[in-house]
């Protein structure tokens, strides 16, 4: 029998941070987690233990509060893209977990780029 959605998704987060962890020492880590309601995203520094910056759909002065599509993406990589700049970031590597390469976390990645975040 195969397996479950929810074992495939722990394999393929599993396999992604190994990956990035392996190949990006040293570096910040821009972690993103997507549900059905929000999207939301961290700048994670693994050598310290701590969190640099963070932007979410959750946040009530974002305007995006229970909406998780490619607008609001886009919106939440532009401002942790400007929070990171803030922190002293400017370089950085995406940990999209177990979630695809695609519409909403693409959005948020090519949006973090324009507000120039090197991913």
């Amino acid at each position: 029998m195969g397996l479950s959605k929810r074992e495939l998704f722990q394999k393929r987060r599993l396999r992604v941070r190994n990956k990035l962890r392996k190949v990006n020492a040293g570096r910040p880590r821009l972690s993103v987690h997507r549900s059905n309601k929000n999207i939301s995203v961290q700048l994670i520094d693994d050598v310290e233990g701590r969190t640099l910056a963070s932007a979410s759909t959750m946040e009530k002065d974002l305007g995006f509060l229970g909406k998780n599509n490619a607008d609001a993406a886009t919106k939440i990589g532009q401002t942790i893209a400007e929070r990171a700049k803030k922190a002293g970031v400017d370089e950085c590597y995406l940990d999209r977990g177990g979630f695809r390469y695609h519409g909403t976390v693409k959005a948020l990645a090519d949006a973090a780029r324009e507000g120039g975040l090197r991913l």
